[in-house]
């Protein structure tokens, strides 16, 4: 499976009931204005799994590279695991009367800090360190895939998703990425 892929994927699907979706959905109805809350989600993505992709492979050179496999494994069941509790968007999420990009921006960059997407990029930075521009342009892709429909189209199904199976395919993925990182890419 090709980095992109991993990356995209893994980021789409833990993306889908995630805080960042739900601020999403604040955000564009508060402001009616898609475009500018599209492109502060794409800019505060790109800049936050930048620094996140970049942080992993900062870890993984510091780190002895038999013990960075087995903290790797660790991190994707941890991921495995995380990923299968339900978020909730904070009551204290920052919004600014600065308009829709400005504010969009500030509170999705914010938002993502120590969320379980920037943890995944930086697990995937680590794991793909000589491919670290695809993961981050994949998982910044994956970020769109899940948070730009909700923007156009508001909650629309958002209850009507399966979350829970959404979850449990989310924590397989991870899963297997533990199991390929253990025993080795079957090649």
């Amino acid at each position: 499976m090709s980095v992109l892929f991993i990356s995209v994927a893994s980021v789409a699907l833990a993306e889908i009931g995630d805080k960042t979706q739900l601020l999403s959905f604040l955000l564009a109805s508060r402001y009616k204005k898609p475009l500018p809350i599209i492109a502060a989600i794409f800019l505060a993505t790109l800049l936050n799994h930048a620094v996140a992709a970049w942080l992993g492979v900062v870890l993984a050179d510091h780190i002895a590279p038999a013990m960075l496999k087995w903290v790797l494994v660790m991190s994707f069941i941890a991921m495995a695991l995380w990923v299968l509790i339900p978020d909730k968007l904070d009551e204290d999420t920052p919004v600014s009367a600065k308009g829709p990009f400005v504010a969009s921006f500030i509170a999705f960059f914010i938002a993502e800090i120590g969320d379980k997407t920037q943890v995944a990029t930086s697990v995937l930075g680590a794991h793909y360190a000589e491919a670290i521009w695809l993961v981050v342009v994949g998982t910044t892709i994956g970020m769109l895939i899940a948070n730009v429909p909700v923007v156009w189209l508001g909650k629309l199904s958002a209850d009507k998703l399966p979350l829970n199976a959404i979850r449990k395919v989310t924590a397989l993925l991870f899963v297997c990425l533990g199991v390929v990182t253990a025993f080795g890419s079957p090649v």
